[in-house]
Parts: structure tokens; sequence; C-alpha cells
């Protein structure tokens, strides 16, 4: 009766090992995921800076031709 009760204490000790290993290596494969998203979105994140970088110049550019198109426009005696 002991020896029973021993190998099934054993073999629930089995299932819970096999179970936890199971677990150990679904959150190995979570986390190397999610740092693959992190890296992402650290990415995206660097683009849109770069965009917005991007505008500000473009913004700049297209304010200084409009100043000098008004210059030009008033020594033209246009505006």
């Amino acid at each position: 009766m002991a020896d029973e009760i021993s190998n099934l204490i054993l073999e629930h000790l089995k299932r819970f090992q096999a179970g936890q290993d199971r677990i150990e290596r679904e959150l190995k494969e979570i986390k190397g995921r999610l740092s693959q998203l992190e890296i992402g979105v650290a990415s995206v994140r660097g683009d849109l800076a770069h965009q917005s970088g991007d505008q500000a110049r473009q913004q700049l550019s297209m304010d200084t031709l409009a100043d000098r198109i008004d210059r030009i426009e008033r020594r033209l005696e246009l505006a």
C-alpha cells in the first residue's frame, strides 16, 4: 500500500514537472517574441521621429520659398 501511494505521488510529481517544463518553454518563447515586438516598436518610433524631422525641414523650406516669392512680388509691384 505504501508503495502504491509512493508510486502515485511520483506519477503526480512527474506530471507536474512535465507541465512546468512545458510552461517554462512556452514562457521562453513568449519572452523572445515580446522582445522582437519591442524591437519593432522602437524601430517604428524611430521612423516616425525621422518623418517628423523631414516634415519640419520641408515646412521650413516652404516658408522660406513663400517669403522669397513675397519679396519678389513686392519688388515687381505685383502684390
